[in-house]
């Protein structure tokens, strides 16, 4: 069910969520405290992202769990191991040649934990604000947060479901709402709007690592081999 009303220029439609929904969240959540907890416990900080911070999911919603400093991956590797986390899969994945290297650990098809291998950018730290994030404890506190999802929309939840609208011409209130930068909001609209128009466009880069393969050992032979990885790895940030 959806209500339409205008706030700031801004035409909301109102969606209710119904019982399959919440208690599909729950237990996505649930599963996000569990690997949260065991980061926590190595004195790993980490965030979850996207629809599982804002509340509006879906079945094959995914568990994106990121943590945000540049990490050594055996700790990392090791935490999960230790509490029976499985790892599926093991990528290092590079969005643009300008963007920041990050290793991505596959827990499962819809459960992947991810961190920096080079310091980021503010545009690229921002992403996951942009999307909605929250922490550990937030998670636990059963908060939902603001966010924009593929379509553009503005997610704010409430407590029947969330208000949505388009962001598309307010970029800066949609900014100011999730107290990021203007232009971090352009360059996602960007990016989504062009998929809209071309398609997705994959990765500049995606290097699955074997299992004798560290991430950081992966990284110096991609860095020896190839230029632009050369190059983002030497300026840092």
């Amino acid at each position: 069910m959806s209500i339409k009303h205008s706030r700031n220029s801004c035409d909301y439609q109102k969606i209710a969520y119904d019982s399959g929904q919440w208690d599909l969240l729950k237990n996505l959540r649930k599963k996000a405290v569990h690997i949260m907890s065991t980061l926590a416990d190595f004195n790993l900080p980490s965030v979850v992202h996207g629809s599982l911070a804002r509340g509006d999911i879906k079945i094959g919603s995914d568990i994106d769990i990121f943590i945000p400093e540049v990490q050594n991956s055996f700790i990392v590797e090791t935490a999960l191991e230790k509490a029976g986390i499985s790892i599926n899969n093991r990528f290092i994945v590079q969005a643009t040649p300008t963007y920041a290297m990050k290793a991505h650990i596959e827990i499962d098809e819809l459960s992947t934990v991810s961190f920096p291998l080079m310091n980021m950018r503010k545009v690229e730290r921002e992403f996951y604000s942009f999307g909605g994030e929250i922490n550990l404890v937030q998670l636990e506190a059963n908060l939902r947060v603001a966010g924009i999802d593929k379509r553009l929309m503005l997610i704010e939840p409430n407590m029947s479901g969330h208000m949505e609208c388009s962001i598309i011409g307010r970029e800066t209130f949609a900014a100011k709402i999730l107290g990021i930068s203007v232009e971090t909001v352009l360059n996602r609209v960007h990016t989504l709007t062009k998929r809209n128009t071309v398609g997705r466009t994959g990765v500049f880069l995606k290097k699955e690592l074997t299992s004798e393969e560290t991430f950081e050992l992966t990284l110096k032979r991609l860095s020896d081999l190839n230029p632009a990885v050369r190059r983002r790895v030497k300026k840092g940030c």
